[in-house]
């Protein structure tokens, strides 16, 4: 559902069809309803902006879609778009709209509730969640001692029909950008030209998680909560895998962020701005802990879910998550023939 925008002459014929004008002397107004573009999850969202209208009376309208879609979308509209937040699952995204200087600074006060490795150094967004590269295999088919020390490991010829990727989701896409910030180009490319060679192609992280328990591949390449998730469900699909993390500060080791920005084009940048602090808050981010989503929370002092390892002992690499180049990155992987 869209909000245009409104021009004056809008204004002006509603301010006359409700009898302002007139001097009827009504002040009565209608609540402020803020257009959010969406690309995290739709449950994990609703979950997290639970009670936000009530406490603010604004009321919020979303356009779900994914990361890409929705960003080349704002690029597109530039200071037309009826979008006043756009709030991302990975993060080179809503960098995007960064770069194109289409986003407002951020309330320092917002930024402060974020440990600072969690949002860009531009403190033009912030991240609201995270969530961690992982390796799934299954120990029947690849035993602990056999595991590979690096992410970088798996361009190896040894590793040719092992390995699953989700190549063409935006998940696997900012985890290469890790390892593009991290390793630069020429490691990068001959990374995806050894991926190119050795990887299975799924269409969706599931799908690696089930082909890796079903030992059709030896080990794939995706984020943690789809395992924890299902777990949770009594492991339906994933009875027999495991997870294992790189660490060392490997780009294996990868936290992507969810990002929340506020829209420089936004005809309502306060209200847009309590929404991303709302994000942010110590609420928000327990809800998010104790939701069934099981992604890190990233708000300074919140624990996430108790069955998640915890996040200072994943050891994460050091990565300026405004730092990642998700175009360089597509141009790479096409070049490869991964995309």
């Amino acid at each position: 559902m869209f909000r245009p925008r409104r021009t004056t002459a809008t204004i002006l014929a509603a301010l006359a069809t409700g009898g302002v004008l007139a001097g009827c002397g009504d002040e009565a107004s209608a609540a402020p309803t803020l257009t959010v573009y969406s690309a995290q999850h739709e449950s994990l969202v609703r979950t997290m902006v639970e009670g936000f209208t009530d406490e603010t009376g604004i009321e919020l309208e979303f356009r779900d879609a994914n990361d890409a879609e929705l960003a080349n979308q704002i690029v597109q509209e530039g200071e037309a778009s009826p979008a006043d937040v756009f709030l991302t699952e990975n993060s080179p995204s809503i960098d995007i709209l960064d770069t194109e200087g289409l986003l407002a600074p951020l309330d320092a006060a917002t930024l402060e509730q974020v440990g600072e490795q969690f949002r860009p150094s531009s403190g033009n967004w912030t991240g609201f969640a995270a969530r961690s590269t992982v390796l799934v295999h299954n120990p029947d088919v690849l035993p602990e001692a056999e595991l590979p020390a690096s992410i970088m490991d798996l361009a190896d010829p040894a590793w040719e029909g092992r390995i699953g990727i989700a190549a063409g989701g935006p998940d696997f896409q900012a985890i290469v950008s890790a390892v593009l910030a991290l390793r630069g180009e020429d490691a990068t490319r001959a990374w995806l030209e050894g991926l190119e060679r050795n990887a299975e192609v799924y269409q969706s992280n599931t799908a690696v998680m089930v082909a890796a328990d079903e030992g059709e591949i030896d080990a794939g390449i995706m984020y943690h909560y789809y395992w924890y998730r299902d777990q949770a469900e009594n492991a339906l699909k994933g009875d027999d895998a495991r997870l294992h993390l790189f660490g060392n500060q490997d780009p294996g080791a990868f936290l992507s962020v969810s990002g929340a920005g506020v829209l420089a084009s936004s005809d309502q940048p306060e209200e847009a701005q309590q929404l991303v602090a709302y994000l942010t808050s110590p609420e928000a981010q327990e809800r998010l802990a104790d939701s069934s989503a099981l992604e890190y929370a990233v708000g300074t002092g919140v624990a996430s879910a108790e069955v998640l390892p915890p996040l200072d002992t994943l050891q994460a690499p050091d990565v300026d998550p405004g730092a990642l180049d998700q175009r360089r990155v597509t141009e790479l992987m096409q070049e490869v023939g991964l995309l």
